[in-house]
């Protein structure tokens, strides 16, 4: 069996486990079209792009970037 060449420290290992802890992420819904979407993200409604609730680009496909 393998073994550790040499001790891991209890703060090297509990700052490994840390990572369990993260929280959900807060959804926001849009005022204008009332869907839900990350904060600080544009989304897409029937082929529009919006941001901050007003229509960014119209007629958007994710391809023309």
């Amino acid at each position: 069996m393998a073994h550790p060449k040499r001790k891991i420290s209890k703060t090297r290992r509990d700052k490994r486990r840390t990572h369990y802890k993260l929280s959900e992420k807060a959804i926001a819904t849009c005022p204008t079209t009332d869907t839900p979407h990350l904060f600080h993200h544009a989304y897409v409604v029937d082929g529009d792009l919006f941001h901050k609730g007003k229509l960014a680009i119209k007629n958007y496909t994710a391809n023309a970037q």
